[in-house]
């Protein structure tokens, strides 16, 4: 018995699902209830990942790049990335030593 059920109950209930969702679509069904639970534990394992990107409010790398550009007065508009990234850094780094 799983759950309190019964045999003639657990037959009954697999009868249902193969009129309702066809004998088709219940393994690609299984398939993806799998893999999700699969996605799950992995992204339950993950915490460092899932940290990082609270800590970022959804927004990705480059978006924070920008976000720091305009922080400290550089217009990213048409600049490369490894560019963008070395002027902020270098401005970044005068106002921290300017402030101590």
């Amino acid at each position: 018995m799983i759950g309190g059920l019964g045999p003639l109950e657990l037959t009954i209930l697999v009868g249902l699902f193969f009129i309702l969702f066809g004998a088709e679509r219940l393994p690609k069904m299984a398939h993806a209830l799998g893999r999700s639970k699969g996605e799950f534990q992995k992204g339950l394992t993950n915490t460092s990942q899932t940290l990082t990107d609270l800590e970022a409010d959804g927004r990705t790398p480059s978006q924070l790049l920008v976000q720091r550009a305009r922080a400290v007065g550089i217009d990213p508009a048409g600049m490369e990335v490894d560019e963008l990234e070395r002027k902020v850094s270098a401005l970044e780094s005068m106002d921290s030593s300017a402030e101590e």
